[in-house]
């Protein structure tokens, strides 16, 4: 994913933002140690932070979202085991099926409406308990939903489903990388969203604007065995105090501020509603990803996206004819809005 030298606004992802000086502060005044040993102090004070946060007993500092993800998987499952998940969550598009690849566990998707599923689709595919068929073991949720343009699964279809999963007896995991972007938008705290799940990942390099990483959470039984996985798949790391005081400096200051994204995401969402051959996925944007449809009369989403960085505007094709925006605390409410105006343009920018 290139980034043109003439890129002023940049929408193409919220992974793109860079630390403020407050955080770069504290990051050069952290306290260190070697986190493989436990003896990095400021990454045990994030841990214990994010875990209170999530009402979890316990959590991990991991180098990604993806490795949360992984290694909230192999918690679960086996070889030869299977997990059910929406069919374009980014466990199952964006990374590599690495549950496959490096876990031999299968998967099972089934398709929702912007990335929402309810518990009525779920019913009925659990394998049966037989020597010809792969065991069902996990049911997987995403929140907010990356490639649904940022949706919010609602609060009672999620304590649904889980409900559901665990009557089945079912593990659950939830890839909350932007679940702090559904607990601004709805009022609902992190540790209320958080109590279905067995184990949750949150990402801190978002819209939460640190440098590096992401937490698991769960039992702290559980995260004593992901310790072990952690190191398996390459992720322990030394001195590591120096990217988790970014994430601490995040947690304290950057949650509340994600409603100011969201009203940048308003922004764009009102403009394409107003735009001739644009149209929202869903008609809705939740929280700060935007995601629409171009009319073949702009071209194809490729050639539309050329077009915006002509103006120095850098948004995504994730589709044939599909764009994706996303706000964050490195494009101000003005940019949001000069965006607007060239998406509003006559002749489609």
């Amino acid at each position: 994913m290139k980034r043109a030298q003439s890129v002023r606004i940049d929408l193409a992802s919220d992974t793109l933002t860079k630390p403020t000086h407050g955080m770069r502060e504290a990051i050069a005044a952290a306290e260190v140690g070697d986190d493989v040993y436990l003896e990095d102090p400021t990454v045990r004070a994030l841990e214990d932070r994010v875990a209170e946060l999530l009402g979890k007993e316990d959590a991990l500092y991991v180098p990604s979202g993806s490795q949360g993800n992984l290694i909230g998987i192999r918690l679960h499952c086996g070889p030869g085991d299977e997990l059910l998940a929406e069919a374009d969550c980014h466990i199952i598009r964006y990374e590599q099926a690495s549950y496959a690849q490096l876990l031999g566990i299968a998967s099972q998707v089934v398709a929702g409406e912007n990335g929402i599923l309810h518990a009525e689709q779920l019913v009925g595919r659990i394998r049966p308990q037989e020597m010809h068929s792969p065991q069902t073991r996990l049911l997987c949720l995403e929140n907010t939903h990356n490639f649904g343009g940022g949706r919010i699964q609602p609060y009672k279809t999620v304590e649904t489903i889980c409900n559901w999963a665990a009557a089945e007896g079912l593990k659950r995991h939830l890839d909350g990388a932007r679940l702090f972007n559904a607990v601004v938008a709805t009022g609902i705290p992190a540790h209320k969203w958080a109590q279905h799940f067995d184990t949750v990942s949150v990402c801190f390099s978002k819209g939460l604007g640190a440098p590096v990483g992401s937490a698991l959470c769960g039992t702290r039984e559980a995260m004593g065995r992901a310790r072990w996985h952690r190191k398996a798949f390459g992720g322990g790391m030394r001195q590591a105090g120096v990217i988790a005081a970014g994430a601490l400096y995040a947690l304290d200051h950057h949650i509340e501020r994600l409603a100011e994204d969201h009203a940048k995401a308003q922004v764009l969402a009102d403009a394409i509603r107003q735009t001739d051959g644009l149209c929202l996925q869903g008609d809705q944007v939740d929280t700060n990803i935007v995601c629409f449809t171009v009319d073949t009369k702009h071209g194809t989403a490729v050639e539309f996206c050329s077009r915006l960085s002509e103006h120095g505007v850098r948004v995504l094709p994730v589709g044939p004819q599909l764009v994706r925006a996303v706000t964050h605390m490195d494009v101000s409410l003005a940019e949001a809005k000069e965006t607007a105006a060239l998406l509003q343009s006559p002749n489609g920018t």
